[in-house]
């Protein structure tokens, strides 16, 4: 018998899932097809990309798309209005697909989903488990302090709160996340902290700089390169990066890549052009198959978040620089728990995210030095190992359904 066999179905909803080359469709994918391969019956309820068909099996996953056809949206009013449509169609569909005796995992992509999640169990009788991603509307509010905000945002943070209670287990990404989950009174009981992984990170291993043939197509076998890689998003603090290449724009030897995209990328490029930095550049996404290759160009890597947001999102790229082995400048909050594990593990840097200096000199530091790049890239090396990845990650969600 499978691991998973007689097993109650497990229904996933989030808005974004393979194709996709978000973060959340990745990691998705991965732990969707990892219970399906362990014997679990698994669909998924998500968003039509592309010319995907509406209905599919996968690598053993059922994939129902409902909603119109997404895009990506760099305004807000855009990424509203494919929010409201999304969550039309996944309401409708809950009603038609969720069963008693179910287990729903709602993700948080769109921010409503955890509401429309707890009516549906509700009314089906199906069992709730909330995946936390990113904690709705916090992230708006720290990112844009407001009184009028707060106040709008107030009864929906009660409404959250009450979809929150409705579950049967509240998972969360980090010890930062679960404290905040506490603190709105979800039992302690039903609070668990499983980390995200690298996508695909059993197939990341670093690439040597000799086979790396992304590091002669960006023209960079000489240079010392500073990476950044993944989303461009509001809640990552880019500016202050842009603020400390500036401050190394005579060091011709040291290079900054972004490789991604993301509604703040725009306004980056623009930014680059008017300073004139010639030591900066931005690249777009590499799929997948490709992301051991591109993570591997950098000789370290940049893992950003803006102060605020250390509650309420986890920037889950770390991962992947950690699979490669790279040294880590984590440019945030200096007291949050990922800037502490940093430290600990002494697999990298930190600086203030309003310190463009200490990143320049965080950067000057790893750059001179060759022996403690090493050290720290072993260090994140062994870091990636501990986690345990995919398969520790895996196992934590079978226990957690099975106790469900």
């Amino acid at each position: 018998m499978s691991a998973g066999s007689g097993q109650s179905r497990v229904v996933f909803a989030n808005r974004v899932y393979w194709p996709d080359e978000q973060a959340t469709a990745q990691l998705l994918t991965d732990l969707a097809e990892g219970l399906a391969a362990r014997g679990w019956p698994v669909t998924v309820l998500t968003g039509y990309v592309g010319d995907t068909a509406s209905s599919e099996q996968r690598n053993g996953v059922e994939i129902q798309r409902v909603g119109g056809r997404q895009g990506r949206h760099r305004h807000l009013v855009g990424q509203a209005l494919t929010y409201v449509w999304f969550t039309l169609a996944l309401r409708a569909s809950l009603r038609r697909t969720l069963q008693s005796g179910d287990i729903l995992v709602a993700m948080t992509d769109p921010p409503s989903l955890p509401l429309v999640a707890a009516a549906a169990s509700r009314r089906a009788g199906a069992h709730l488990v909330h995946w936390v991603q990113d904690i709705h509307p916090e992230v708006g509010l720290a990112l844009r302090p407001s009184r009028l905000l707060a106040a709008v945002s107030s009864p929906w943070m009660r409404w959250r709160d009450a979809a929150w209670h409705r579950g049967e287990a509240c998972v969360a990404l980090g010890d930062d996340m679960a404290r905040y989950a506490a603190s709105r009174r979800v039992p302690a009981n039903r609070i668990r902290v499983i980390p995200n992984w690298a996508p695909g990170g059993h197939r990341l291993a670093p690439v040597p700089v000799a086979g790396n043939s992304l590091r002669r197509e960006w023209h960079v076998e000489d240079r010392f390169v500073v990476a950044y890689s993944g989303n461009l998003g509001r809640v990552h603090a880019l500016e202050p990066v842009l603020a400390a290449a500036a401050r190394l724009r005579d060091d011709a030897e040291v290079a900054l890549l972004f490789c991604g995209d993301g509604p703040r990328r725009p306004a980056m490029e623009q930014a680059v052009r008017l300073q004139g930095l010639a030591n900066v550049r931005f690249l777009p996404p590499l799929p997948r198959e490709r992301l051991a290759e591109s993570l591997s160009v950098g000789d370290v890597h940049l893992v950003t978040l803006r102060a605020g947001c250390e509650h309420f999102v986890y920037p889950s790229k770390l991962y992947g620089v950690l699979a490669v082995g790279r040294p880590i400048v984590f440019v945030g909050p200096p007291r949050c728990d990922l800037a502490e594990e940093v430290r600990r593990r002494g697999a990298g840097m930190v600086a203030a995210d309003d310190d463009p200096e200490a990143i320049a000199a965080a950067i000057r530091t790893l750059h001179a030095d060759p022996t403690l790049r090493a050290s720290m890239g072993r260090k994140a090396a062994e870091w990636f190992r501990a986690t345990g990845g995919l398969p520790a990650a895996l196992a934590s969600w079978e226990e957690l359904l099975r106790g469900v």
